[in-house]
């Protein structure tokens, strides 16, 4: 299971508080960071790299959802940060529409293969018309983490 090996519950938040993108990008890797205990360089080096990678196109390509994802040697391997949304972010996406679903990818230069895969198989479940409704359904980190594993086996199943 690629994805359930990128992304865990703890680093999952339900109810962002984050009004716009830079925000949000602080408050996810807030998150990265508190939940890895690394330091204030590593938290800042984390954000240079996505907002370096933003500054090249949005990667609020869906509507309502945005895969952030950058290459830093800050993480080691690939790790993936989930944030939901209930009001929206101002994003700048591609659509011009508030993003409530953010799927931030981060990974170290080793990581390159398994952060192709894992964009991949996130596209392909983004695919899939029931997803977000039902990841939105989901009340805890536990919950929206269960429904991405669920999806992904499904995928999985059919490939």
């Amino acid at each position: 299971m690629v994805l359930g090996s990128v992304f865990s519950p703890d680093l999952i938040k339900i109810g962002l508080e984050s009004e716009d993108k830079d925000e949000v990008f602080e408050e996810l890797v807030d998150l990265y960071v508190s939940s890895n205990a690394v330091s204030s360089g590593t938290r800042q080096g984390i954000l240079d790299a996505i907002r370096d990678r933003e500054e090249k196109l949005s990667t609020g390509i869906k509507p309502g959802i945005a895969i952030p994802h950058a290459q830093t040697d800050e993480v080691s391997g690939v790790r993936g940060i989930i944030g939901i949304s209930r009001t929206g972010i101002d994003y700048d996406a591609l659509d011009g529409k508030p993003v409530h679903v953010i799927f931030l990818l981060l990974a170290s230069s080793e990581g390159c293969a398994l952060n192709l895969r894992s964009l991949k198989r996130l596209s392909i479940l983004l695919d899939n018309p029931d997803f977000i409704p039902t990841l939105l359904a989901q009340k805890d980190s536990g919950g929206v983490y269960a429904t991405l594993c669920k999806f992904e086996s499904m995928l999985a199943s059919s490939l």
